[in-house]
C-alpha cells in the first residue's frame, strides 16, 4: 500500500502566536492504491518515520487511547470498537495484530515497563492483561461494578497495577494473584483517572497511588495504610487524565475546566502544590476523558483537546510550541516516542496520527 503526501494547509492552522513556521512541514499522509510512494524532498526530517506524518486507520469507531511501546518500535491503540490494535512504528506502520476480548469500549491502555504485556480497561467493567507478543489475554480482572475509566501499571518491573471506576473505587491488583489486593473508597465519587506514584524514600516499590475524581480533587494515597496522605485542589471541573513526570517529582493533569496543570509531588513541598497552569485545550459536550503526556526528557508536555488539535507546550516557559492540525474529531490522547521527536495522537475520528516535531 502506498503513501501520498498532501501538502494543503489552512491559514488558521498556525501556532498560537500567529507564526506558521511550525506547521510549514505539517503534511498529511493519505493511503492510496498506487504502488508509488510520494514524499516531499523539501521537508527537513527529524525522525525515522517513512513520512513526516503518518495516518493510521483501521479502527471502526472512536479511538480513546494510544501508547508507544517502551522500545518505541510498536504502538498500541484502544477503541470504542472493543478492540486493541498493535502497529509497527517504522515502515508503512502496518497493523500486525488485533486483540479481542473486551465486550465494551477500551477506555485506556498501557504497556508494562518491559513491553511484554499490555494492561487495558473498559466499559465492560473489567481490567485485562495481555501478552503483547502473542496477543493472547493473560488475565481478566472483574471486581468493579461499573465502567472502568482508567488503569496504570506500576513502574520498574513491579507486578501491581491500579484501576479506577465509576463505582467510586480504585482497586490495586497483583498480576500474580487472584482478585484485587486493596480497595481505595471515594465516598460515592466516581474515579476518572489513576496513576502509580514513585517509590517513597527507603522503599524499593511505589507505595503511593494518585487518583483523580468527579469532585475535581487529586488524592495521593499511602498504600501502606490505605489512607489519603494529602489532597491537591485547584481544578474546577472533572479531572480527565494524569501522568507522572519522567523523574517522578511532578504530576501532569488535564481537566474539564480547560486547563492542564503541573503539581509538585516532592516531600515537604508547599501546601499549594500547583506550580504551573497551561491553557489552550478545550473540552466539550462529549465529555471524553482527554489525556496528557510528558516528553521523555520532561522539557515538553502535550494534551488532547476537543477542538481537534494536539497541543504541545514548553514546560519551562508555558509557551505553546505546536498546535497540530489533522484530526477531524476530538483528540482523546497523545503520547511521546521514547527516543525520537515523534508524537502519536488518537481521535474520535477513528484515526491515529504519528507526526515528527523538531528535535
Amino acid at each position: 500500500m502506498a503513501l501520498v503526501v498532501d501538502n494543503k494547509r489552512k491559514k488558521d492552522d498556525m501556532d498560537d502566536d500567529g507564526d506558521d513556521s511550525n506547521l510549514e512541514n505539517a503534511v498529511v499522509v493519505k493511503k492510496a492504491r498506487s504502488d508509488q510512494i510520494i514524499v516531499s524532498d523539501q521537508v527537513q526530517r527529524t525522525s525515522t518515520l517513512l513520512s513526516p506524518n503518518m495516518l493510521l486507520s483501521g479502527h471502526k469507531a472512536e479511538v480513546y487511547s494510544v501508547k508507544f511501546s517502551p522500545d518505541g518500535k510498536h504502538l498500541a491503540s484502544g477503541s470504542f470498537d472493543k478492540e486493541i490494535f498493535l502497529w509497527n512504528v517504522q515502515g508503512e506502520c502496518e497493523n500486525y495484530n488485533v486483540m479481542k476480548g473486551h465486550t465494551g469500549a477500551v477506555i485506556e491502555l498501557h504497556w508494562t515497563d518491559a513491553g511484554r504485556q499490555i494492561v487495558s480497561c473498559s466499559t465492560d467493567k473489567t481490567v485485562q492483561l495481555w501478552d503483547s507478543i502473542t496477543g493472547i489475554r493473560i488475565k481478566k480482572m472483574r471486581e468493579h461494578t461499573a465502567y472502568v475509566n482508567s488503569c496504570c501499571p506500576a513502574r520498574r518491573g513491579d507486578p501491581r497495577l491500579v484501576s479506577g471506576s465509576d463505582d467510586s473505587t480504585a482497586r490495586i491488583w497483583d498480576s500474580r494473584v487472584r482478585g484485587s489486593i486493596a480497595v481505595l473508597g471515594h465516598n460515592k465519587i466516581p474515579v476518572t483517572s489513576v496513576v502509580f506514584g514513585e517509590p517513597i524514600e527507603g522503599s524499593s516499590s511505589p507505595d503511593q497511588i494518585i487518583t483523580g475524581a468527579l469532585d475535581n480533587d487529586i488524592r495521593v494515597w499511602d498504600l501502606r495504610r490505605n489512607e489519603v496522605l494529602f489532597t491537591m485542589k485547584g481544578h474546577t471541573d472533572t479531572i480527565t487524565g494524569m501522568k507522572i513526570s519522567p523523574d517522578g517529582s511532578y504530576l501532569l493533569t488535564n481537566a474539564m475546566d480547560n486547563t492542564v496543570r503541573i503539581w509538585d509531588l516532592r516531600p515537604f513541598a508547599p501546601p499549594q502544590r500547583c506550580v504551573k497552569i497551561f491553557s489552550g485545550v478545550q473540552h466539550n459536550f462529549e465529555k471524553n476523558l482527554l489525556k496528557c503526556a510528558w516528553a521523555p526528557d520532561g522539557s515538553k508536555i502535550a494534551a488532547g483537546s476537543a477542538d481537534r488539535f494536539v497541543y504541545v507546550w514548553d514546560t519551562t516557559s508555558r509557551r505553546i510550541l505546536y498546535k497540530l492540525p489533522g484530526h477531524t474529531g476530538s483528540v482523546n490522547e497523545v503520547d511521546f516516542h521514547p527516543d525520537e521527536p515523534i508524537i502519536a495522537s488518537c481521535s474520535s475520528d477513528r484515526t491515529i496520527f504519528l507526526g515528527e516535531i523538531s528535535a
